[in-house]
């Protein structure tokens, strides 16, 4: 559809006529390029979906469907600032240029502009749609989010461990609609909840061992079936607190689709695809690299690779996600075929543009035949007027919180790399805070996954450059932890550190940001815990004492084992604090003014080795 869809053209219906609910670019090597499209093969005119529209003049055995894609959205609603707001792009002559991306306004006028002439065209989106939000949604727990998924023309998507922040009952309503059941209705209308299915074949309710949202969803269109299988990654209840996963149980995600693409084909449905919220690691961070050179996913590696390598081979695609990285790969299924893995980034700053052929005489996907490339979602073409006017009429609720000076900086403060200057300030602000709940509080340690978003000297709008809002503030850290302390022995704090790259973090390290005065070599040289050198840490310049005992502030996300530090779980003589973005605000308040910003911090506590 245009951005503007002319007056005589039907918006499409949904739940009543359309769902069926059963229980910038090049193409990469994810084209499976050897084989040509079937000579019959045809995309058609307009229509799209079940609604009836665009019959066909004279179907042939072969029909393309457009599957468009992408993935870890967060509730960027607006363009997001600084480098999460670009992509990486190799240029022909083999240098790479950054380009600024994302924004739905933009979002929305690229799959709309993709669609037109795809008579067969699916959106579908690979979890993460809400969650850690910036203040835009997440002041209104991302209403406004699934309001723009609604009028991008979402179909279907899996879950995503951000999906579960506020707890199934939260994400239940986003999916059924109501009211929030403590805030009540942010405007005069009762919030409709989604258009779209969340999929959610993996969570089950431990009481009824039964799937807490539809495991699955089968789109049709003139004959033509694609079943889509959701799941989240397995190790959800490790990422998220444990509040939010309370009463759930996550299972296997190569069992669960093997499962359920038994019971579609029961059903007829031979062409399958699984959205799954887990993901992998391309050799490289631009979006168009041939993650199949030199041979079939060579250039990936991670937590997919093995899913997508067991996953049945009745499944002809997988739409990935949570890694936020970019890639389209073809990885054999265990019959050794060709099959093509996707992710798109992350903020809404890539799609996924994917051409399966369907073949009619067997009700399957010509799986020699696909065609898949990631595409930038550029900031030069018009913006969609509705998703303008939608960001208007939340913005203008929001405004009066989120434009509220809290601290001014001298330059962009960053949270890319092994430690960050980010990762730094707010591990110092949280120290900071712990101190004033008690003076004996030694360090802070601060997890990088927390950390959303860097602050950007540039103004996000009319505030000047150099001011940090509330909003800027709340889209680093929105997550709504509090701020606890807890008592560990010297040896306990040394296994803290060394479970940054061991455990079920040895094959991704998350290196914890750590406040002023613990220092300590990582030799990236070493294998597993060996990473982290045990004579080198020292607490103000002083060796850690294994008998002695250290208060550590760090947020209730942390404190109670998350991320894999189950050590951090084991502490006592806990104090729970306040909101950790209050203790983030408070610190720059205190710590600059307008004659006198912050500096960046030099991130030099780790000494890396590699």
């Amino acid at each position: 559809m245009p951005a503007t869809a002319p007056s005589h053209q039907p918006r499409r219906r949904r739940r009543t006529s359309r769902l069926l609910v059963a229980a910038a670019t090049v193409v990469t090597a994810g084209a499976l390029a050897a084989a040509a499209l079937p000579a019959s093969a045809s995309t058609g005119g307009n229509g799209r979906g079940n609604d009836g529209h665009g019959q066909g003049h004279g179907q042939g055995r072969y029909q393309d469907i457009q599957l468009l894609s992408f993935n870890d959205l967060h509730g960027n609603l607006e363009p997001p600032a600084g480098s999460s707001g670009r992509v990486t792009e190799i240029q022909p002559d083999g240098t790479t240029e950054t380009v600024d991306a994302g924004g739905v306004e933009y979002l929305a006028t690229h799959l709309r502009e993709a669609r037109k002439g795809n008579r067969y065209s699916i959106t579908a989106a690979g979890g993460d749609m809400v969650g850690a939000s910036p203040l835009l949604s997440g002041l209104f727990h991302d209403e406004p989010t699934i309001e723009a998924l609604n009028q991008l023309d979402l179909d279907v998507t899996s879950v995503g461990n951000h999906e579960f922040d506020e707890g199934a009952r939260e994400l239940a309503r986003l999916q059924n609609g109501g009211c929030h059941p403590t805030e009540g209705c942010y405007t005069d209308k009762t919030f409709k909840g989604a258009d779209f299915p969340y999929l959610a074949a993996n969570v089950l309710d431990e009481k009824t061992k039964k799937p807490i949202l539809k495991p699955y969803w089968v789109w049709k269109q003139n004959g033509v079936k694609v079943g889509f299988i959701g799941v989240t990654l397995e190790g959800t209840p490790g990422i998220v607190s444990a509040e939010g996963v309370k009463g759930l149980t996550f299972k296997d995600e190569v069992e669960t689709i093997n499962k359920y693409a038994k019971e579609l084909q029961r059903q007829g449905v031979k062409s399958i695809v699984a959205l799954i919220h887990e993901g992998g690691f391309p050799a490289s961070s631009s979006y168009n690299y041939d993650c199949d050179s030199p041979g079939a996913g060579d250039g990936v590696s991670g937590p997919i690779v093995d899913i997508a390598r067991n996953i049945t081979p009745q499944v002809d695609a997988l739409v990935t996600g949570h890694t936020h990285n970019a890639y389209v790969c073809t990885i054999p299924d265990p019959a050794g075929n060709p099959r093509t893995v996707t992710s798109a980034s992350s903020f809404g700053r890539l799609y996924t543009d994917t051409t399966l052929t369907y073949d009619r005489a067997t009700g399957d996907i010509a799986r020699t035949s696909v065609k898949s490339a990631n595409h930038v979602v550029t900031r030069d073409v018009p913006k969609a007027p509705d998703m303008t006017r939608l960001i208007d009429r939340w913005n203008t609720l929001a405004a009066p919180i989120g434009n509220r000076p809290v601290g001014y900086v001298t330059a962009d403060i960053n949270r890319d790399g092994t430690e960050s200057p980010l990762g730094d300030l707010i591990a110092d602000a949280q120290l900071a805070y712990g101190k004033e709940q008690d003076p004996e509080t030694d360090l802070a340690l601060m997890n990088p996954g927390g950390i959303r978003a860097p602050l950007t000297y540039a103004a996000s709008g009319a505030e000047g450059d150099g001011v940090v809002t509330y909003a800027e503030a709340f889209t680093v850290q929105p997550f709504a932890n509090t701020v606890n302390l807890k008592d560990y022995t010297g040896a306990q704090l040394i296994q803290v550190l060394k479970e940054q790259v061991s455990g079920p973090n040895e094959a991704a390290p998350k290196i914890l940001q750590i406040s002023s005065g613990l220092t300590y070599t990582l030799d990236l040289t070493k294998s597993g815990a060996d990473r982290v050198v045990t004579d080198s840490i020292r607490l103000n310049g002083a060796p850690v004492d294994e008998n002695a005992t250290y208060r550590v502030a760090s947020n209730s996300f942390l404190a109670g084992g998350g991320d894999g530090f189950t050590t951090l779980g084991e502490g006592t003589n806990e104090s729970v604090g306040a909101d950790d973005l209050a203790a983030f605000e408070q610190y720059l308040t205190a710590n600059s003014s307008a004659g006198s910003p912050l500096a960046p911090p030099a991130a030099d506590r780790i000494t890396v080795v590699r």
